[in-house]
This record gives structure tokens, C-alpha cells and sequence, in this order.
């Protein structure tokens, strides 16, 4: 018992600094040798670190750091050719300014989807989301929600075929692909923009009756659209060769290959089951990124600086996900863990999709990471819950999208990195914003689990 209350101490500390802003990659190593050491452990201290942190650590690495690597150079391509913004500019023309919330959740959608990352969509859209709420009078502070709405929700984490990282993690502890429960995945999504639609409509409503208009800020954004800038056609085609060939890899390509190889020791003794989504979503932004340079060879002022930066601000965000992962690996190998598993698994003892939504919410809101929170959770019990599935019958694909979307909720409290950063690329504190972003966030994506939990318990994956 005392190690259980070791663990507990270790996780509340590793939220309640990460919130202060202390380095994930420092925190997770120390709190986990905090956790071994109250365990009586203390003779095994450095054993734990080199042999259980480190080996979780790098084999996170090992296996996702192409998807960090591929998506950031991808994310800054589509940022310094000026495809992601005359994509977002196109989308809040068609759909007329009356429709200026919607159109800037719909950009943030698409690009997402495509494989933008967030980074590149809050710079890309933000300055046109300012110009635009400014010009109709709609408060500024909604401008976060709005941004969080198209892309850290359904496109990240319910939306079949998503390459978001949040969407390839469980691909291989249930050997399934991005398209895991495609309808059950667009019937959450749908529910989550309609619900977050609504809110935000009927905040601008009542913000216009309170004649609060957009307020006083003083902006410091980049131009909005240059010269320079490609038409929609060039824009878009690298988003949708990443959809497509994603698509067509992992339904029709390399099914159809040849992998008997991977079953030798040399490979691992693998499947393709367990490496053909990770392999179709790195082909497809390979693929991708070649597109953009080709399209784009004289609009990309640098093209060796712009893959350059893509590749450095990888390494920070894989570093603190995969820390995180070493993290739990070290807790998992404890014996209180044993008693954490047992309850976990025992909240629902005849619905394993319970206690997997519990796991992966609770630990994306310690960590304030869904993507940290999740390969946390099935880095730990990955293997307890497909296990599971085959016990009580339960489609791999339902634990998937289940995982997935649970991994998206509760990441979204105030010390998630990704509120942080939107909240100060729009100049605004959380106190002006983060409730907004907390309904759209949190609280409709947590209702859209539970449909999903729900409707697979009664129908099964579809």
C-alpha cells in the first residue's frame, strides 16, 4: 500500500509542475525514481532508470519518432509556401463572414486533417480569425475555443484516418489502422461539431446582446496573404495525397505485398497487422512533403532552412511524450501498480471500453498530454485490454477509437501544452478564455466517448 500511495504522490507532482512549467523531459525520470524509491526500492534506483525508463523511452522513440519527424517538416512546408493559409483564407471567403465562427473551425479541420500541425494552423489562421472577428464585432477571447474546436477534437482523435499522432498510437497494441471504426469515429465527430458549433454560436449571440464587441488588443501578427501565396488547388493537393495514400497503402498496397519476411528474427518476428499503419501514414507524408517542394519550388524562400526548422521542433515534443512513456513504464513495473490495475480493471469488470476511457482520461489529465497519457496507458495495460477484447469480444477496432477519443478530453485542462500555446499566440490568459475551450474541449468530447462506448457496447464496431 505504500507504494500505490507513492504512485499517487508521483502522478499529482508530475501534473502539478508540468502546470508550473517545469520540463516533462526532467520531471518524468525524477518522479519515477520518487515513485521506486517509496516503493523500498532504493538499491534498484539506477537499474530502474538505465533498464525500464530508458528502454520505455527509446522504444517510443524507435517506433514514432518518422510520424514527429515527417509531420513537423510536412506542418512548416505547408506553412512557409503559403498553403495553409490560402487554405484557411478560402474557407472564411466561401462561407461568408455571417459564418465567420464557422469557417474558422473548418479550416483548422482541414488542415489538421491533412497532417498540419497545431503550431502551423494557430499562425496560419489566427491572423485572419483577429481581422475577421474584429471587423464583426465578435469577441476575441472566442478565438481559442474556436481554433481548439477544428483541431485538437475530432480531427484529432475520432475522424477515421486522421494521421494524428493521438490516432497511431494504438495501432499497434491492436493491430488495426487509422480507419479503426470509421462510422462510430464520424458519427462522435459529427456530434462534436454540431455541440461545440452550437456553444460558440450561442456565445457570439450573447455577447453581441451584451455589446462586448471584439475588444481593445493590441495585435502583433504577420501579414495575412501575400502575392506569393498559391491558389487552392496547389494548396490542397498535398492534403489530400495524404488522405488518399494513406488510404489506398493501408486498404490496397501493402495488403496486397509480400511481407512474409516480417515473421524471420531479423524483423522481429512481426506481422504486417502490427506495422502497415504506422507504415501508410509515414509513406503518405513522405509522399506529401515531396509534393509541396515540387509545387512550391520557388514560392519556399529556403527550402533546406524550411525542412531544417521542421526537423528541429520535432525534437522537443517526441522527447516530452516519450519521457513521459519511460515514466510509465517505470510505474508499471511496480508492485503498487498491480493494485492500481486491478481497480482500474475492476470499475468495469463485463466493459473493458470502461475502464480503458477512465485509464487513458486520467493519465492525458495528469500529463496534460493526450498523446503522453495515452502511450502511458497502453504502454502499461495495452496488452490487458486486447486481451480482454478477445475475452469479452470486443472488436480491436472499437478499443482503438475508443482509446483514441478518450486520450482527447481531460488532456485539455489548463496545463495542457497546447491550450498554453494557443491562449498566448492570441494574446489572451486563461482567465479570458479557457472556459470556452473547456466546453469544447472537455466537455463534448467526453459526451461523444460516451456515445461511442455506448453504442459499441449495444452494436458493436462499425
Amino acid at each position: 500500500m505504500i507504494g500505490l500511495f507513492g504512485i499517487v504522490v508521483s502522478l499529482v507532482l508530475l501534473m502539478y509542475l508540468a502546470y508550473k512549467g517545469f520540463s516533462v523531459i526532467i520531471l518524468a525520470p525524477v518522479l519515477a525514481l520518487f515513485a521506486v524509491i517509496w516503493s523500498g526500492m532504493t538499491h534498484e534506483l539506477l537499474g530502474f532508470y538505465s533498464q525500464v525508463f530508458m528502454s520505455g523511452l527509446g522504444g517510443y522513440i524507435i517506433k514514432y519518432f518518422p510520424l514527429f519527424l515527417l509531420g513537423a517538416v510536412f506542418g512548416k512546408l505547408m506553412d512557409d509556401s503559403g498553403s495553409a493559409r490560402t487554405i484557411a483564407i478560402f474557407f472564411v471567403e466561401r462561407l461568408g463572414h455571417h459564418r465567420a465562427m464557422l469557417s474558422i473551425v473548418i479550416s483548422c479541420a482541414i488542415l489538421t486533417y491533412g497532417g498540419v500541425s497545431l503550431f502551423v494552423v494557430g499562425f496560419a489562421v489566427f491572423p485572419i480569425a483577429s481581422a475577421l472577428f474584429k471587423e464583426l464585432g465578435i469577441p476575441k477571447r472566442l478565438i481559442p475555443a474556436a481554433i481548439m474546436l477544428g483541431a485538437l477534437t475530432f480531427t484529432m482523435t475520432a475522424l477515421p484516418g486522421t494521421p494524428a499522432i493521438q490516432n497511431a498510437i494504438p495501432m499497434p497494441y491492436f493491430k488495426t489502422d487509422l480507419y479503426a471504426a470509421p462510422v462510430l469515429g464520424i458519427i462522435a465527430s459529427i456530434f462534436m461539431l454540431i455541440t461545440g458549433m452550437w456553444w460558440l454560436n450561442r456565445r457570439v449571440e450573447h455577447s453581441i446582446k451584451q455589446g462586448e464587441g471584439y475588444g481593445n488588443h493590441i495585435e502583433h501578427h504577420k501579414e495575412i496573404l501575400t502575392h506569393l501565396d498559391p491558389s487552392l488547388l496547389i494548396a490542397m493537393i498535398p492534403i489530400v495525397l495524404v488522405i488518399l495514400s494513406n488510404l489506398i497503402l493501408s486498404k490496397v498496397i501493402f495488403p496486397s505485398m509480400d511481407t512474409s519476411y516480417l515473421a524471420t528474427a531479423q524483423f522481429g518476428h512481426t506481422n504486417l497487422n502490427s506495422v502497415i499503419g504506422l507504415w501508410s501514414i509515414i509513406t503518405a507524408l513522405v509522399i506529401a512533403c515531396i509534393a509541396i517542394i515540387v509545387l512550391n519550388w520557388k514560392r519556399i524562400n529556403d527550402i533546406r532552412d524550411s525542412i531544417q526548422n521542421g526537423v528541429s521542433s520535432s525534437f522537443l515534443p517526441i522527447f516530452n511524450t516519450a519521457s513521459e512513456v519511460g515514466y510509465g513504464s517505470v510505474i508499471a513495473s511496480l508492485a503498487g501498480f498491480v493494485i492500481l490495475k486491478d481497480f482500474l480493471v475492476g470499475l468495469a469488470p463485463s466493459n473493458p471500453l470502461v475502464s480503458e476511457a477512465i485509464l487513458v482520461n486520467v493519465l492525458a489529465g495528469i500529463t496534460g498530454s493526450a498523446s503522453g497519457g495515452l502511450s502511458i496507458a497502453l504502454n502499461t495495460m495495452g496488452e490487458t485490454y486486447m486481451n480482454l477484447a478477445q475475452d469479452f469480444g470486443i472488436s480491436p477496432e472499437l478499443m482503438h477509437r475508443v482509446a483514441s477519443m478518450a486520450s482527447g478530453s481531460l488532456d485539455s485542462l489548463p496545463h495542457n501544452g497546447a491550450v498554453i500555446t494557443i491562449i498566448a499566440l492570441c494574446g489572451l490568459t486563461h482567465k479570458q478564455s479557457y472556459y470556452d475551450m473547456f466546453v469544447v474541449a472537455v466537455i463534448f468530447p467526453l459526451l461523444a466517448l460516451i456515445g461511442v462506448i455506448t453504442l459499441g457496447t449495444y452494436f458493436g464496431s462499425f
